[in-house]
């Protein structure tokens, strides 16, 4: 008996690695050799590529695919029906089969993606950061940053816990309301404010 659960409507490859606590829905296909962590939950519809990684507590929406060249670090969640590519220039009449052929994806621990987004293979989301709904990744996002748009573009900065902050103070530091947390603003993001 496994630890963890799987619907009789998903199919599990031999060779998946999955951790205790998680939970696969309808009508999903885990692919083999693939590593899904602790508590992660796999909602209706949902397709993971071989050789993918995913951390431990990922949320994956319905109708998400992680495909080959994606990894998920902890904390993840992928809104319903957000789409991660592998491929930059893919051609039916000149198929890209092989491993070495797709791009890397990572999406750092707590990073949360919108529905309906979409993250363009070989970027880096970073920690914590919040891509909007709808939005179209095509550069690497900063840690903590909110991005919207098409191309997406950063017009704000979250808390770990998912508040947008406020205003910076003239030494560049934001508190959050909701937590109490507190930032720095610095030339390369945002870092872990005075404490």
């Amino acid at each position: 008996m496994s630890d963890y659960y799987v619907h009789p409507t998903a199919v599990v490859d031999e060779g998946a690695v999955i951790g205790a606590g998680t939970r696969v829905w309808h009508f999903c296909h885990v692919s083999a050799p693939c590593v899904i962590g602790e508590r992660c939950v796999l909602g209706q519809n949902v397709y993971v590529g071989p050789r993918v990684h995913i951390g431990r507590n990922v949320h994956l929406q319905n109708n998400v695919s992680v495909y080959e060249g994606v990894t998920l670090e902890d904390d993840v969640f992928c809104g319903p029906s957000m789409v991660f590519t592998n491929v930059r220039d893919p051609r039916a009449a000149f198929p890209r089969g092989s491993a070495a052929e797709y791009e890397r994806t990572l999406v750092r621990r707590g990073a949360s993606l919108g529905a309906n987004c979409t993250v363009v293979c070989g970027v880096t989301v970073g920690e914590w950061a919040f891509v909007g709904a709808g939005a179209v990744v095509t550069a690497d996002v900063p840690a903590h940053a909110l991005v919207v748009g098409v191309p997406a573009r950063v017009v704000g900065y979250v808390c770990a816990c998912g508040e947008r902050l406020g205003g910076f103070d003239p030494g560049g530091l934001a508190t959050c309301r909701r937590c109490g947390r507190s930032y720095r603003l610095t030339a390369g993001g945002l870092a872990p404010g005075a404490e």
